[in-house]
């Protein structure tokens, strides 16, 4: 018996590392676009680690954060269109 391949697995690291790389995307360009669709990228496996017992809890934040910095972004250039 081989070790089988875990789709699951594989959709987890796909969206935490699309939730790096929009995140700081997001940062870099000041794009709220790309900070909301980071949080959204993240929810799945900050969800994951919310059933955890120790520090991993806070994983939950990571969404929230990521909100919390696109309504900052978009409050200070509301008329941006892009």
């Amino acid at each position: 018996m081989g070790m089988g391949f875990y789709w699951a697995g594989l959709l987890f690291w796909v969206l935490s590392g699309a939730y790096f790389f929009l995140f700081i995307g997001g940062l870099l360009a000041r794009s709220w676009r790309a900070l909301v669709a980071s949080g959204i990228a993240v929810i799945l496996p900050s969800l994951y680690f919310f059933g955890a017992e120790n520090w991993l809890r806070l994983a939950i934040l990571l969404p929230f954060l990521s909100f919390i910095l696109a309504y900052l972004v978009r409050k200070k250039d509301p008329y941006k269109i892009v």
